[in-house]
């Protein structure tokens, strides 16, 4: 649809410019004077503001004449990672216990430069860090199940027991023969219509699913580490890859209910809160106030909403369906407009057909 309300057109404008990522899936922007579409974090040089116009569905531009901008690829998903990177990472599942060095990438014909560069901007941390992690993470998994140490470090490319224990030491807190009670918690990165988002699982379930660049994230990782007494590394499980094709079918408007088991850490308090939430209907919303008197403590819609803002599992906790008690939108941690984006994008499916 064209965005014609002046209002919206001049705040898209503003995040344009910002390159603000909590627009990323919001709006497209067409620029007239070239033809070229784009989504709002694109690098390119930004047209004046007479020169575009705002549509809430790329392929709306398309059958307008628009071609894809070639910096920002807006017909992809936001930030999914370049084929080069999908390759490498396959790469790395598929020899969780080799160090893959540049020669094994140039032999696939990948080019090491680029991938080191997306990966260090989009994940924060060096491609070779995410291998280490994933090394040590394998080691870890079979340290658990009763083999011995040196098989572990030597198997895992460790070309000797100090220079393995140093880096075991270093990534999880403990020796290699101090894990028996150690817990790790494994994080990927999942692409979605609005955005990136980081998702973190135990053993035992979901504990965390955020989008990347919602505010106090270091401090949620950090309080998770704390309450689970583990430590958090790159990886995944069953529950991740699980969450990935259910996360996928939200969006495609084809799922209404998750399965994926949860593990959220919290107070006795948040974890009544987390348990209303997440009865709130597909489609539906609910008040603080109509919260806390679920709660039967009418009284307590601050705490309430101090509750929601710890729920570290969003979409499958769903925290956006929470509105204010004269039906404004309210604070959200991955912003209001991806909040008006999840809200209209389940009203619009809440009539389909059941899963």
């Amino acid at each position: 649809m064209l965005v014609t309300n002046r209002k919206d057109v001049d705040k898209y404008y503003k995040a344009l410019v910002a390159k603000d990522e909590q627009f990323i899936g919001i709006f497209y922007v067409g620029v007239k004077t070239t033809g070229i579409f784009c989504i709002a974090t694109c690098r390119a040089r930004k047209p004046k503001p007479e020169n575009v116009e705002f549509y809430t569905e790329a392929r709306e531009l398309l059958q307008n004449g628009y071609r894809p901008c070639k910096v920002c690829k807006p017909t992809e998903h936001a930030h999914q990672p370049p084929p080069e990177v999908l390759a490498a990472l396959q790469l790395v599942k598929e020899n969780p216990k080799q160090k893959i060095q540049d020669y094994h990438f140039r032999e696939q014909g990948l080019a090491p430069e680029k991938i080191r560069r997306w990966f260090k901007k989009h994940h924060g941390i060096t491609f070779q860090a995410y291998q280490r992690m994933t090394r040590i993470n394998t080691a870890f998994q079979e340290l658990k199940t009763g083999k011995n140490v040196t098989d572990s470090a030597f198997d895992s490319g460790y070309e000797s027991l100090s220079g393995f224990g140093y880096t075991f030491k270093k990534l999880l807190g403990n020796s290699p023969d101090e894990i028996k009670d150690q817990t790790i918690i494994l994080m990927t990165r999942l692409t979605t219509p609005l955005g990136p988002m980081y998702a973190c699982a135990t053993p035992q379930g979901i504990c965390l699913l955020e989008f990347t660049d919602r505010r106090m994230l270091e401090t949620e990782f950090r309080d998770l580490q704390k309450r689970l007494n583990a430590t958090i590394l790159a990886g995944e499980n069953d529950h991740l890859l699980q969450l990935k094709t259910e996360v996928a079918e939200y969006f495609a408007g084809t799922r209404k209910t998750f399965t994926v088991p949860l593990n959220a850490p919290g107070t006795a308090f948040q974890q009544k809160v987390w348990h209303v939430l997440h009865d709130i209907p597909y489609g539906e919303t609910c008040s603080y106030q109509g919260q806390a008197e679920k709660l039967d403590m009418p009284k307590a819609v601050r705490a309430v909403a101090s509750a929601n803002g710890h729920n570290r599992i969003s979409i499958i906790i769903p925290c956006h369906r929470v509105i204010g008690k004269n039906n404004q939108l309210t604070g959200y941690g991955g912003g209001l407009e991806r909040k008006k984006w999840l809200l209209d994008h389940e009203r619009k499916h809440a009539l389909s057909q059941p899963e």
